[in-house]
């Protein structure tokens, strides 16, 4: 099996520092069940191709298998030598494993930056036709070609096979389409060569750290990786959700190939939510900002590219969650000026506390939710009693809404203590308003339903 990654950055050679293999030689890395070749085709300054060759040997994969109830010929004689799985998703985190860790100590700057690349994979299982292809890659910023390959090209009236040639063209951090592929080959062929325990949750975390998250396709995602194993699902999504994207979007259909699939393809509820909340804060001139309950950092991200922002903090009861944000922040990285705009801080929203004060803005972006009810009253005299910031944004799901989701039985997150139908959530923004001096506005956010409005409902805190 076969998989070539090529760019046209300049100059092009510098791919051999990124993956930490010389154009100029051929390696060989020893697996357990074959061997991985990597080679270069071609590289000039204008273009540079590394490829990644996987032989197979039969015999040592099924004896690497361990024991198992199948005897059967079909242990040494399938596609496994020449279609795209996880056997190839194996080997290219093991051999590309410095530059999946966005490292290079000669070239960090290119390892930072998100530089053209074309991925080719000559033969690719894909469960569910191109359209799966389309639906996976495309929202990670991909442009797809999957063209089916024919089952005996003698014989067009036989008609495709379940295989595709996948193309991948698109200006990618090199780092993040290795992490990418990892994941999503098996995902692809929804079939693993090795058992799965539970620390496959943890790869899968590791692995879509930064993209898998916010993943309109995340719950197909991590079904599929996780070999339908309903209960190591279930514990992914729930990670996935406490990292920062609630659950609401991942709320579809159990198979996934039946859903008509719109001509042009919806933006995600979380990228909504999050366009909303920042174009009211710009909206409202606001030049410091706080994100109460940040999380991992994925609407601070936003926060920080936006240059009207003099003074961006984030705090979080999770210091796990406050060193993922920095990461995907890069703070370790920025100029000292750049460096000076930003603050992390570690704290609860029930108690106050001095660092929370003296923003134009503060967001608590679907975090009420997740506060006991007899905590929430702690929550309003911290926020808008002691800090009282300007204004104050904050979004929930609206709970009449949750008629539209299949199969959702209860609240949307197993976290959420309880969730508000629009009236429940304007009245007490209306005694929380009157009690601290503010006046509240009310917006809706997402596909809206004529009786039971929008996925998700905001309020608009302005001090008097």
């Amino acid at each position: 099996m076969l998989l070539t990654l090529t760019t046209t950055h300049q100059p092009a050679t510098d791919l051999g520092y990124l993956l930490y293999k010389h154009p100029d030689r051929v390696q060989e890395f020893k697996q357990s069940f074959g061997t991985a070749t990597v080679f270069y085709p071609e590289a000039t300054d204008e273009r540079c191709t590394a490829a990644l060759l996987l032989e197979i040997d039969p015999v040592r994969l099924a004896r690497s298998a361990g024991r198992t109830p199948d005897f059967s010929l079909s242990q040494y004689v399938n596609d496994r030598s020449y279609a795209a799985s996880s056997l190839l998703g194996v080997a290219l985190a093991d051999v590309f494993s410095t530059a999946r860790s966005g490292r290079c100590d000669t070239r960090q700057e290119v390892a930072d930056s998100a530089i053209p690349l074309e991925i080719v994979i000559p033969v690719l299982p894909c469960r569910g036709g191109p359209k799966t292809a389309h639906r996976i890659f495309e929202p990670l910023g991909w442009q797809v070609s999957a063209t089916p390959v024919a089952l005996d090209e003698h014989f067009p009236e036989w008609g495709a096979s379940r295989y595709v040639r996948l193309t991948l063209t698109g200006t990618v951090r090199l780092a993040d389409a290795l992490n990418q592929l990892h994941v999503l080959l098996p995902v692809m062929d929804e079939s693993k060569h090795y058992w799965q325990g539970t620390d496959e949750v943890d790869k899968l975390l590791r692995s879509g750290e930064g993209w898998l998250a916010s993943h309109p396709e995340r719950e197909l995602i991590a079904r599929r990786y996780l070999g339908r194993r309903s209960a190591l699902t279930r514990t992914a999504l729930t990670r996935l959700a406490e990292l920062g994207d609630d659950s609401e979007d991942a709320l579809e259909p159990a198979e996934e190939e039946e859903i008509a699939q719109p001509a042009e393809r919806r933006e995600s509820l979380n990228a909504q939510r999050h366009e909303a909340v920042l174009s009211t804060l710009v909206d409202l001139r606001a030049k410091s900002v706080i994100d109460l309950g940040c999380g991992p950092g994925q609407f601070l991200h936003r926060l920080v590219h936006e240059p009207s922002f003099t003074r961006v903090a984030g705090v979080d009861v999770s210091s796990r969650s406050l060193e993922i944000a920095a990461r995907r922040l890069r703070l370790d990285q920025l100029g000292e000026r750049q460096a000076s705009r930003v603050h992390l801080f570690q704290g609860a929203l029930t108690y106050e506390d001095a660092r929370l004060s003296g923003f134009d803005a503060a967001v608590l972006m679907e975090v009420v939710e997740h506060i006991d009810p007899p905590r929430l009253a702690a929550l309003e005299r911290v926020v808008f009693g002691a800090a009282r910031p300007g204004a104050v944004l904050v979004t929930t799901p609206n709970v009449e809404y949750n008629a539209n989701y299949e199969g959702l039985t209860g609240m949307r997150h197993p976290d959420h203590r309880f969730e508000w139908s629009r009236q429940e959530f304007e009245s007490w923004a209306g005694r929380v308003a009157a009690v601290h001096g503010y006046t509240a506005q009310f917006r809706g956010i997402g596909d809206v339903d004529p009786e039971r409005g929008t996925p998700t409902q905001m309020a608009v805190f302005l001090r008097d």
